[in-house]
């Protein structure tokens, strides 16, 4: 049997980052998910640490912990999306209270540990949030970066972002996190939103979800039928991008996906275009590639194979 690969989740969930939990869950044939960290974001941690739990408990994982980690980021703010995950996060899916309490010690503190214990170049951390907690942990325990086989990340844009005219959310609520991160010397992929935006969730696949019958169907279609079905000027009405799930989808089927290697840095200071990132396609600078950048994705494919991993749970 092929071996699996360690991963830690880090994650503010939210509707996609929702999915994206579901599907490592999912594929316990091949990833082994040693952690999930919690993170502020897409709402208060409060509720995204509450919001993973209950993942867990309906995926029948009670076993995998979940810790929290940062309420705000390194140096701004925090700026949450209520307006497109609903007020808890994850509105629709009407999960029960979460069966486990919250794994003891600060999610920075359960990263460093797991990497400390892991062999080098091993353990690959899914980032499907704001990367404070992630950046701190490598400020904390440089030698962590060794352990680590890759970061990668939902995040940043090629061309214009979603939260600003040139900014995507993740990298716009901590800059000074991902600038780390970015600046580490670990191996990056980055799913920007030029790949996710074209992984549509329509109403048909809300409703194939639905369909199924399982708790974990009924989830998904409850949490996706009203964004599924709310106009979008950026995506011709078709519905709204299933952002974190390419995390896991390009573990498992990186076949799926194309891109090119390319220097990225972030915009920190600008008020203009704090959070941007600036994605070197050219060459002009001269500085050489810190990230995989990942720009196309076959789409049909993707939903089919997460329609049948999804299938499997219960």
């Amino acid at each position: 049997m092929t071996e699996r690969l360690p991963i830690i989740i880090d994650t503010d969930p939210g509707k996609d980052d929702a999915v994206a939990i579901l599907l490592a869950l999912a594929s316990s044939n091949k990833l082994d998910v040693r952690a999930i960290t919690v993170v502020a974001g897409n709402v208060p941690l409060a509720l995204t640490e509450r919001n993973a739990r209950a993942l867990v408990s309906l995926a029948g994982c009670r076993h995998i912990p979940v810790h929290a980690g940062y309420a705000a980021p390194l140096s701004h703010a925090l700026t949450t999306a209520e307006h497109i995950h609903g007020k808890n996060g994850i509105d629709g899916a009407e999960l029960p209270e979460p069966e486990q309490p919250l794994a003891e010690g600060h999610a920075v503190d359960a990263i460093i540990a797991n990497l400390k214990a892991a062999p080098e170049h091993s353990t690959t951390l899914c980032t499907l949030g704001p990367l404070t907690n992630v950046a701190t942990a490598l400020a904390r325990a440089p030698e962590i970066s060794a352990k680590i086989r890759a970061i990668v990340m939902m995040g940043g844009a090629i061309g214009l972002g979603n939260v600003t005219p040139s900014a995507e959310f993740n990298v716009y609520v901590d800059p000074h996190a991902a600038a780390a991160v970015f600046a580490s010397g670990v191996p990056i992929v980055m799913i920007p939103l030029d790949a996710t935006h074209q992984a549509i969730v329509t109403p048909a696949w809300t409703d194939r979800m639905a369909s199924l019958g399982t708790r974990t169907g009924l989830a998904i279609g409850g949490m996706f039928k009203t964004a599924a079905t709310r106009a979008s000027r950026r995506h011709g009405g078709r519905g709204v991008p299933l952002h974190d799930a390419c995390v896991i989808a390009w573990l498992l089927w990186p076949e799926l996906f194309e891109g090119g290697r390319y220097h990225v840095a972030v915009e920190t200071e600008s008020a203009l275009t704090r959070g941007r990132t600036v994605v070197d396609r050219w060459g002009v600078t001269g500085a050489p590639a810190n990230a995989l950048v990942l720009e196309r994705i076959d789409a049909d494919a993707f939903f089919e194979r997460l329609t049948e991993r999804l299938g499997t749970l219960p």
